[in-house]
């Protein structure tokens, strides 16, 4: 492969110098709010991304100005655990740097939005002296590893949160750029060769994602993992982890090459092997990938390309023996469970539900006050969820009164939740991310507040759906495992996809392109109509469609990208005379 065939983000990180580029003289130009353009692409293995508010952009260009521009930072945190400590640190950069709120991201991680180019280093300073770092929250490399956060003996919860740390700490990149830039470390004699031992000069391809699940539940959604840990527990005891790869759900409107996929079943490997079972497979994808095309670029094309049989042997060569059969297992559940539940050590778990993961304070629900007062009394541990919730675990017997006067009072406590809402997942989309094409954070509560009107009236009130609205194709909010997803196509228009499993083991079915709601609520009734008459005893909606044959089984991603490609023939073709 030559340098003038690799696309041009390859030929940035070549002149990096381990990720350096440029960035403390963007940092340092007074004349713009933005960095300069190869930077936009370095800051993002620094946990940053260049965005402008998208609601300001055309009165900036009525008025000759350059876009309002500002940065979102993403704080890595494994498995999704803080101190109460960490939790004060992060509301404090919220209010002092960002927009005065938090966001809690579906990978279990903190979000800021609204930061000036002039607080990037004081923001970023301050949470690594709260013991985090942004540092590959972004980027080319592996992203924060996420673990669950449901309650399971508190010993397990503690292993799974233990194999996160490590496999987040082996896998974070070694360059020194990111303290010599943001926390002032002294920089590194040019006569010392920095080395990437598991990356490269030029790191990965494209992202990489790594979960954690403990069957019945997959809340993390396993099978969009590039690498996927499913716990095996016999006898109480963990035992090992059955081993996935290939999985991820970004695609581009259109373009049919590109898909959402599922992890495939690799095989076992026991606790100890974790780590290297890991390297691994990020070493294979780091040599295999496809570094030409960025749409082309993750590991479930790189398993694609090279067939599972041979990936699986590149992967066995570097890890130097075998993985063992895969272990039975079964999932049942996705999502989060919401209010009280017990602990096996004695204490108390209360899980909070936040609307896309915003934490902020408004008229109805201050949730920033509330989860700040717990933490300032340091009544509990916090738990970011993989489902943009937080989870307050580890509660004293003596203090659950507390907690939940606390709760209460800041209309946080057991307020009643439809199960529909409560499996609810949106992105950030308008009006910070650069890349949404409609509305989702913003829409997702007037969306499911008239999709919760529509169960009611048709009497499936009961009936929990995962549904889960993004701005753009590119995956962020999981939307090709929901029963219902919306795809953001344009200003008010969705592609509407539907028939995933509840329990996140199929790809939802492209159904309709470009509706409105009106459309989508339209499309969806006559559905609802037919599942309320029809479903067996506890079949969820999206196995009721497949069952009834609405929408077929998807369960490989190519097959996927056919009935899109089929879905957009039928509209554009021109229809019969008659």
């Amino acid at each position: 492969m030559t340098e003038k065939n690799l696309s041009p983000v390859e030929g940035i990180k070549t002149r990096s110098r381990h990720l350096r580029g440029s960035i403390v003289e963007s940092l340092r130009e007074p004349l713009s709010g933005a960095m300069h353009e190869d930077d936009t692409h370095l800051i993002k293995f620094h946990g940053i991304y260049q965005q402008d508010d998208r609601d300001l952009r055309a009165e900036r260009r009525s008025q000759r100005l350059e876009p309002a521009y500002q940065f979102m930072i993403r704080a890595r945190v494994p498995a999704g655990r803080c101190t109460s400590a960490q939790w004060l640190a992060m509301d404090q950069i919220a209010r002092t740097w960002a927009n005065q709120t938090l966001r809690l991201t579906t990978r279990q991680a903190f979000q800021f939005h609204g930061i000036l180019k002039r607080d990037l280093k004081p923001s970023i300073a301050a949470i690594n002296h709260a013991l985090l770092d942004t540092l590959a929250a972004c980027g080319d490399v592996n992203r924060n590893v996420m673990g669950t956060t449901l309650p399971f003996p508190t010993a397990l919860r503690g292993q799974i949160n233990d194999l996160c740390q490590r496999l987040s700490d082996h896998l974070t990149p070694r360059t020194r750029a990111y303290h010599e830039i943001w926390l002032d470390e002294q920089l590194i004699a040019s006569s010392v060769q920095e080395i990437e031992p598991i990356y490269g000069s030029t790191y990965l391809p494209r992202k990489f994602k790594i979960g954690i699940a403990v069957p019945p539940d997959n809340d993390v959604d396993i099978y969009s993992q590039d690498l996927g840990f499913i716990a095996i527990v016999e006898h109480g005891e963990l035992v090992g982890f059955n081993v996935t790869a290939g999985g991820g759900l970004g695609m581009s409107h259109g373009e049919f090459q590109t898909y959402p996929r599922l992890g495939d079943l690799l095989g076992f490997c026991t606790t100890p092997e974790v780590l290297a079972v890991a390297e691994a497979i990020v070493a294979t994808q780091r040599d295999f990938g496809d570094r030409t095309n960025r749409k082309h670029a993750r590991l479930k094309y790189t398993i694609d390309t090279l067939g599972l049989a041979r990936f699986k042997r590149e992967v066995e060569a570097r890890l130097a023996h075998p993985l063992r059969p895969a272990r039975a297992f079964q999932f049942t559940h996705n999502g989060d469970r919401y209010g009280w539940q017990e602990e096996t050590d004695g204490t108390s778990h209360f899980t909070v539900y936040l609307d896309s993961g915003r934490v902020q304070d408004t008229p109805t629900q201050q949730a920033l006050s509330g989860l700040r007062a717990i933490a300032e009394a340091d009544l509990a541990t916090f738990y970011l969820t993989p489902n943009q919730n937080v989870v307050l675990g580890h509660i004293a017997p003596e203090n659950r009164e507390r907690v939940q006067a606390l709760l209460a009072k800041h209309g946080l406590g057991e307020a009643h939740i439809s199960p529909t809402r409560g499996l609810s997942i949106a992105c950030v989309g308008f009006p910070t991310c650069g890349l949404a094409m409609a509305e989702s954070e913003r829409y997702l509560v007037p969306f499911v507040s008239r999709l919760e009107a529509l169960q009611t009236r048709l009497g499936l009130a009961d009936a929990a759906m995962t549904i889960r609205i993004t701005g753009c194709p590119n995956g962020c909010g999981r939307p090709y495992l929901a029963e219902i997803a919306l795809v953001g196509k344009a200003p008010g228009r969705y592609n509407l996809y539907l028939g995933g499993a509840f329990n996140g083991t199929r790809l939802n079915v492209p159904y309709r392109e470009s509706a409105s709601e009106e459309d989508i609520l339209l499309t969806l009734e006559p559905l609802f109509v037919r599942y309320a008459a029809e479903r067996t005893a506890q079949e969820r909606f999206g196995d009721y469609l497949v069952r009834t044959g609405v929408v077929p089984a998807i369960l490989v991603g190519t097959e996927f990208a056919q009935v899109a490609q089929t879905l957009a023939e039928r509209r554009s073709s021109p229809a019969p005379s008659s």
